[in-house]
Formats: structure tokens, C-alpha cells, sequence
């Protein structure tokens, strides 16, 4: 007897905001699997119908993400070709999507994803800061320990970093931001993406706190936060070094079994000067 073939699960990117963005292959998916699991069917059914897209839906959301992902695996199992879509943008960013993925991995289900909007790389190839290398960290932790955690983390981060959040957070997180990064770190503020009224603010954090204290925030945000830049990182480390004499800063690398004229080298290096002014400052 022939062995039915299992279904196969869809990530199927939607618009973020212009219904021009998807895309022609999320479409013929969307019309051709046996069922859609969506984030919220009242709002994916708008989506659905501007399309006359008719496939059955189901909810696939936080509060069910778990149980429901499980399910959903036995439907695959049995032939069902299933796309999950999620609010707007790309499935499995920022959303239960990673939940289901990692359980198909788990019971054997194959998973494929369709590309298409993602507000994160939107936002960030426009912002006008570095693209090469960038940190993407969602919605800051609601847990207050994790929240100072990440923070923390975010105070070193050389790489470009991006942040949602939402309109009543808002002026909260950029207060937060600008006292752990610093007033003077460059930030590109993004909402309405690729809507008519879409915004792009290119500022500092001290001054986005002062245009938000005249102007209410509304809608979706994404910050695009420039990184902390390598001088800075050597101007402070040499600080913290200029912090110790230079006795003490020997005894720091003599202590661990360096030789002498090595120290000094290494001494040399981390406060920026020649390996002969800190010879003539020894034997003073």
C-alpha cells in the first residue's frame, strides 16, 4: 500500500501595510493550500477577500500557539498543505511563527518560506544608518530583569540596532534608550510603512524625547538605533586605563607572569603613547 505523502507548511509573507507588496507566488500558495492559519482571521479575511482568496482559515495566535501548532502537524501529516500568515509582514519575526516552525522540525513536517514584507529590513534600508551589520531585537522584554538585561547588552552593541514599539511605549523606550546609549546616538524613528502617510524621523535620542513630548505618538514604530562606533569603545577603554597609574597599569600585566619589556609595550598600546614615554616615566 502506497504511503500518503505528508502536507507541507507555508510561511507566507503579507503586506505591511500597501496590499501591492505581496507577492505573486504568496498569492497562488494562499489559493492552492488546504487551509490558512492566521495570526487574526478578522483581519487576514480583508486581506483575503481583496484577493478573492476563499481557502479556509483557522486561528494560529499567542494564546494558542502551542497546542494548536500541534494539531495543525497532524492535519500536515495527514496530506494537508497548510500557509500560516501572520498580522502583517513576515511569519515566525516577532510572532508565535517561530513555534510552529520549531515544532515541524521536531515531528518531521518539511517547512518552506515565501518572501516577501518584513518592517524590520524595510525600516532599516531606509534609515540611512550602516546596513552591513545589524542587531534586531523586536519588542524589549516585558520581564523588568530580562528588560535591564537586554539593555545592558544594547550598551555595547557596535552593530545597528532595531527595536519595535509600540505608541504608548514609546516615550518610555527612547527616555530608557537615551540614558543607557547616550543623548548623542544617531536614531532613524519609522511608522507607516509603505502607507501613504508613512513617516521617517532621522535624529537624535535626545531630540526624538523632545519631538515626542509635542507630538503624540501613533502607530506601530520601528527604531533604527546607530551602534556604539569602535572610537568611542577605544576612547573609553583608554580612559579607563589613564584611570591607573602607570606602575599600577605594569603591575597589571607583570601579574600575570608577563615580562617586562612586554608589559610596557602592552602598556604603551592601551594608552596611546610611545614605549618610550613610558620608560621615561618609570625611571622618574
Amino acid at each position: 500500500m502506497e504511503e500518503k505523502k505528508q502536507g507541507k507548511l507555508y510561511l507566507c509573507a503579507t503586506p505591511i501595510g500597501n496590499l501591492e507588496d505581496i507577492t505573486f507566488r504568496v498569492l497562488r500558495t494562499l489559493k492552492e493550500v488546504d487551509l490558512i492559519a492566521a495570526e487574526d482571521t478578522r483581519n487576514s479575511i480583508k486581506l483575503l477577500n481583496h484577493f478573492e482568496i476563499r481557502t479556509p482559515m483557522t486561528s494560529y495566535h499567542e494564546y494558542n500557539k502551542i497546542e494548536k501548532a500541534y494539531q495543525l502537524v497532524e492535519k500536515m501529516r495527514e496530506g494537508k498543505n497548510i500557509a500560516l500568515i501572520t498580522d502583517a509582514g513576515t511569519p515566525g519575526i516577532s510572532d508565535p511563527g517561530e513555534d510552529i516552525v520549531r515544532i515541524c522540525y521536531e515531528e518531521g513536517i518539511e517547512v518552506t518560506s515565501l518572501p516577501g514584507a518584513a518592517a524590520c529590513i524595510t525600516a532599516l534600508t531606509m534609515s540611512g544608518l550602516p546596513t552591513r551589520r545589524f542587531a534586531f531585537e523586536a519588542f524589549l522584554p516585558k520581564d523588568k530583569k530580562e528588560h535591564q538585561a537586554v539593555l545592558a547588552e544594547l550598551a555595547g552593541e557596535t552593530r545597528t540596532i532595531i527595536v519595535y514599539e509600540a505608541p504608548h511605549h514609546l516615550k518610555k523606550t527612547l527616555a530608557e534608550l537615551c540614558d543607557v546609549l547616550g543623548g548623542e546616538r544617531k536614531i532613524t524613528i519609522c511608522r507607516e510603512l509603505t502607507k501613504r502617510h508613512e513617516e521617517k524621523l532621522q535624529t537624535t535620542l535626545s531630540d526624538s524625547l523632545q519631538y515626542y513630548e509635542a507630538h503624540d505618538p501613533r502607530g506601530e514604530y520601528v527604531l533604527i538605533i546607530a551602534g556604539k562606533s569602535r572610537d568611542k569603545i577605544r576612547q573609553e577603554e583608554q580612559q579607563a586605563w589613564e584611570s591607573m597609574s602607570i606602575p599600577e597599569h605594569m603591575e597589571y600585566y607583570e601579574s600575570q607572569g608577563i615580562a617586562h619589556k612586554e608589559a610596557m609595550k602592552l602598556v604603551a598600546k592601551d594608552r596611546g603613547v610611545s614605549k618610550r614615554d613610558i620608560y621615561q616615566s618609570l625611571i622618574l
